[in-house]
């Protein structure tokens, strides 16, 4: 689907009234033990059948647990609604203090756990396949920055991956996003880990956030 003049990118937190449009991006196809974006904040034992209503929970909270990223007519303002756009893409977050599996990591820095509570991680994004390269990953990217910041963040914490030159990367490994991108929101490589995504090895990337 090509994005003509006349539509723009909205992004908004994916709150209990827009679960439905969650669902549509993380779980199209009614998986019962799909991923919902819920890995890194899994307890040690958790009943995977069980990540969608968790989740659904979790859009009940403030804050958010991720935006939601709307094709949206010119015009039409930034509490787009159903019937307003087209649910484009998905971006999921985390306060560290909330990612209990990213804790325990072994391939992944998990930080110090005093700064666990202002420290954001970003978890994933994911865009449909009809509204890819169209710039919709960025925007969410930039607007859950945003977000973060004005919810208390000190600094944001990601893992994405870079492509090999001249090559994309698979869309096996593309949900935890590109050095590329986080660097064009503002965020600086601390160096590779030892975790990998689709074979290419994920870096640590923080932005720090001005009080």
């Amino acid at each position: 689907m090509a994005q003509s003049p006349t539509v723009r990118i909205v992004v908004v937190p994916a709150t209990a009234d827009r679960f439905d449009d969650v669902a549509r991006v993380l779980n199209p196809s009614g998986r019962e033990q799909a991923c919902w974006c819920m890995h890194w904040r899994a307890p040690a034992k958790e009943d995977v059948t069980t990540r969608g209503a968790r989740l659904r929970a979790l859009t009940e909270e403030e804050p958010a647990p991720g935006m939601l990223a709307y094709l949206a007519g010119v015009g039409e303002g930034a509490g787009v609604g159903e019937g307003d756009g087209e649910v484009a893409g998905w971006l999921g977050f985390s306060v560290r203090s909330a990612a209990r599996s990213l804790q325990r990591s072994r391939v992944l820095p998990v930080g110090e756990p005093g700064t666990w509570a202002t420290t954001w991680v970003f978890m994933c994004v994911t865009v449909r396949a009809a509204f890819r390269r169209q710039g919709v990953a960025q925007a969410l990217l930039d607007a859950g920055v945003d977000y973060a910041a004005a919810h208390g963040a000190t600094a944001l914490d990601a893992f994405p991956v870079e492509p090999e030159d001249g090559r994309r990367v698979p869309v096996s490994a593309a949900f935890v996003g590109t050095v590329a991108m986080f660097e064009r929101a503002g965020f600086d490589r601390l160096g590779p880990t030892a975790a990998t995504s689709g074979r290419l090895t994920r870096w640590h990337m923080r932005r720090e956030i001005a009080a």
